[in-house]
């Protein structure tokens, strides 16, 4: 919640800030966000460096395309508002305890793992498309450098997720879980 009330005034003040100083901020807040999230243990740390980043995407297109900057805020809130959530549920506070997600709740640990996809910004789902068109708006606008440096500042972003998204599924510890799994359809009715 904390991004609206800077949005908003981002977004009534923008015709009159300086287009060069904006991108430069852009590219330095997406350059910090990806390179402070990467050796992060824990998932706050992780989502206050993708929100830096993430509001660099924000900033730089305020210039150009106001209305894509409150789409892509939108997105943005959604997507995190999903994690804190399934993060909160879980009780999850650092990267190597998502992986005991899988014997609690499987679909959880799915919707974690779509949802930080999302925020790095993989082509298929969500997250992208504002990325996808402020990479466009750049360069109709004749900025095709600082669209390379956003989208290779994305792949930062990308990278950190997919390690968490990895050391989460790939390392798990072996567990002796007897219970049944919460996650499997039971039977209501039986026919006799």
């Amino acid at each position: 919640w904390q991004k609206i009330a800077p949005t908003a005034l981002l977004y009534q003040i923008s015709p009159s800030l300086n287009m060069e100083i904006l991108i430069m901020l852009a590219i330095l807040s997406t350059m910090l966000g990806g390179w402070g999230g990467l050796n992060q243990t824990q998932m706050r740390k992780v989502l206050a460096y993708s929100s830096i980043a993430h509001m660099g995407w924000t900033v730089i297109i305020a210039l150009i395309n106001p209305n894509l900057t409150i789409l892509s805020l939108m997105i943005y809130i959604m997507t995190t508002l999903t994690l804190f959530m399934t993060l909160n549920l879980s009780s999850t506070t650092k990267i190597k305890s998502i992986s005991s997600l899988w014997n609690k709740s499987t679909p959880m640990t799915m919707i974690v793992f779509l949802t930080l996809l999302s925020l790095g910004g993989l082509p298929p789902l969500t997250g992208f498309m504002p990325k996808w068109l402020i990479l466009q708006e750049l360069i109709i606008n004749n900025n095709p450098t600082m669209a390379i440096i956003m989208a290779l500042s994305a792949l930062l972003n990308l990278f950190f997720y997919m390690r968490i998204i990895y050391v989460s599924s790939l390392t798990m510890f072996p567990t002796s879980n007897n219970s049944k799994h919460h996650w499997f359809f039971t039977q209501t009715k039986t026919i006799n």
